[in-house]
């Protein structure tokens, strides 16, 4: 059976930490910035996990990352 293909788009998109976790950055962070929040432009600067409802289908598309 063939090696499975990691999905380019996804991997320069999301990390695998140490503790098996995936880091993601937030959206919404650029456009029309200036009309947001001071608080909430940081807050988006910020790196989040990949929620655990999502993990599996993530985990599809980054086969060899685990």
């Amino acid at each position: 059976m063939p090696k499975m293909k990691t999905k380019r788009g996804a991997a320069k998109r999301m990390k695998v930490t140490a503790g098996k976790k995936i880091k993601r950055h937030k959206a919404y962070s650029n456009h029309r910035a200036m009309r947001k929040g001071l608080r909430q432009r940081k807050d988006l600067q910020k790196g989040t996990y990949v929620h655990e409802s999502n993990v599996k289908t993530v985990k599809k598309l980054l086969p060899y990352q685990f």
